[in-house]
């Protein structure tokens, strides 16, 4: 059974930095493209940023890009994302997901292309 669980969540003022963490479990980690979406209230979920089976490719948002780092631990079954500068506008539940496929070419960004997720942690930023 695929089990997804982010961590580090909370509330922070704006420009503050927040890491994300995301334990794995259930299936073979080191196989699958990695990604995290968020989720504002009223909004849909969108993509932020993706992440190779190898680690070795990494794919985000404009919105995030410069500002957030995505990277795993294939070790550890562990999925991060490292968030700086963060803005107002940063605020939203993020989930972590697994990709449906093993071992793409390219990491997607379609939110189709990833078919299990974990519960979500809130990140809210203040001005």
């Amino acid at each position: 059974q695929v089990l997804l669980v982010e961590s580090g969540g909370g509330l922070v003022q704006t420009g503050a930095s927040v890491r994300l963490s995301c334990a794995a479990s259930g299936f073979h980690f080191n196989m699958y493209d990695m990604a995290w979406f968020r989720q504002a209230p009223g909004k849909e979920r969108e993509f932020v940023a993706a992440i190779s089976w190898s680690g070795t490719q990494t794919k985000y948002a404009d919105s995030v890009k410069d500002r957030f780092t995505i990277s795993r631990d294939n070790a550890g079954n562990t999925l991060y994302l490292q968030m700086n500068s963060l803005k107002p506008e940063d605020t939203s539940v993020y989930y972590c997901a697994a990709d449906r496929h093993v071992h793409r070419i390219m990491p997607s960004t379609a939110i189709g292309d990833f078919n299990s997720w974990g519960q979500g942690t809130q990140v809210t930023v203040s001005p």
